[in-house]
């Protein structure tokens, strides 16, 4: 099983990379939350992997900390929470605040990740509450954790009127981090027009 990957960042987008070791191409999943600390493309790189094996697939998906793998691999063991949706969650909240507001019994802060619902998160709560001190993940003062967005409220604001256009909330996110330009207007008209034109 592939469990770190080090190499050349070939492409990077908000929720996959290529990385390029020893001329092989590796296809990986990642974190949004994890795309604003990547570096450039070209540049090197390294990733803690979780290799996922089911029937025929072989999925690889990455993570910057070995806290952050440590975390998604005690998600997915929860029933219910596949490797898609613990990439969600840790694309939603930090490391520290997801555990925080799973230590702290945080259902409604929970909820709030895409994708779910509170007997997801009672779930998560119950099976993994105390688990995560035996990760040696970072604890927080107050679990009253808040999600991350990687957008602004004008971002959030074209997001939405992506998806009132049909498009997931993926396709619309990635829309956005490519339209955005520093050397044109990131108001909500010309960046919702530019973001419509990459949408899948």
């Amino acid at each position: 099983m592939i469990s770190h990957l080090r190499g050349t960042l070939l492409e990077k987008h908000p929720n996959q990379v290529i990385v390029d070791v020893h001329g092989v191409g590796y296809e990986v999943t990642i974190p949004v939350s994890a795309f604003s600390s990547l570096p450039e493309t070209g540049a090197a790189v390294q990733l803690h992997i979780h290799t996922h094996v089911r029937e025929d697939t072989l999925a690889l998906f990455g993570f910057l900390s070995a806290s952050d793998k440590a975390l998604f691999e005690k998600l997915i063991a929860v029933s219910g929470i596949g490797p898609k949706l613990a990439v969600a969650a840790l694309s939603g909240l930090t490391t520290a605040d997801l555990a925080a507001a799973i230590r702290g019994g945080s259902v409604e802060q929970l909820v709030r990740i895409p994708g779910v619902g509170r007997k997801t998160a009672e779930r998560m709560v119950l099976e993994l509450r105390d688990k995560l001190d035996l990760l040696g993940l970072p604890a927080r003062a107050d679990a009253a954790a808040t999600p991350r967005s990687a957008f602004s409220s004008t971002e959030e604001d074209v997001i939405s009127a992506l998806m009132n256009f049909g498009a997931s909330r993926a396709s619309a996110e990635a829309a956005i981090s490519k339209a955005r330009s520093a050397n044109e207007s990131n108001e909500f008209d010309p960046l919702f027009r530019r973001a419509l034109k990459l949408v899948r």
